[in-house]
């Protein structure tokens, strides 16, 4: 059973590869980082330069929740390129290193060039969220102490419900990791 579950993780990993090697398409291409990506690209165009001041996150098939961006490049970078093709991001880990009970993290694939200028962090409130190379999206749902580099990106107005939609994530069967949707269009 686990030799089998081993050789479709290997074949699952390398068919996401290839998904993102296209020449053309490489900064337009969708994460598709999952069995379950049955969701039609709802991303709206954004124009370069434009200034976007919230995304919109769910986890799993939980209700949306706004993101409020910060002002900044790294912001805006990731706005550009969720307006341009919806984002499905997994999350590998969800229970097994520090500070997971308040802070989960998201791999953002490699082909998406974003700035980062970290600044050293030692206290979070929870609904902050941060980019942390390399290409990561850090979400802290719960207030704690930290020490690491981040570069702020925004904030969750954090409720239960939001908890509640991040702790109860399911996992995607087969995958062995959750999943978080980020569109530009509002839901």
């Amino acid at each position: 059973m686990k030799k089998g579950f081993g050789i479709i993780t290997i074949l699952a990993v390398a068919v996401s590869m290839l998904a993102g090697c296209g020449a053309e398409k490489a900064d337009t291409a969708v994460t598709n980082n999952s069995a379950t990506n049955t969701q039609p690209n709802t991303a709206i165009a954004i124009q370069k330069g434009e200034k976007v001041s919230q995304l919109y996150v769910n986890f799993g098939d939980s209700a949306y929740f706004t993101m409020h961006l910060n002002d900044n490049p790294t912001a805006q970078a990731i706005a550009n390129y969720v307006g341009t093709q919806d984002w499905q991001l997994p999350i590998y880990h969800y229970n097994d290193y520090e500070n997971w009970e308040i802070m989960q993290y998201y791999d953002i694939p490699s082909r998406y060039k974003i700035p980062s200028n970290p600044e050293k962090i030692t206290k979070e409130a929870a609904g902050t969220v941060y980019y942390s190379e390399p290409n990561r999206m850090i979400l802290y749902f719960g207030d704690g102490e930290v020490a690491a580099d981040y570069t702020p990106v925004g904030y969750f107005d954090i409720t239960e419900e939001m908890v509640q939609a991040i702790e109860n994530n399911p996992v995607v069967a087969g995958w062995g990791n959750k999943l978080i949707h980020i569109t530009a269009k509002q839901k």
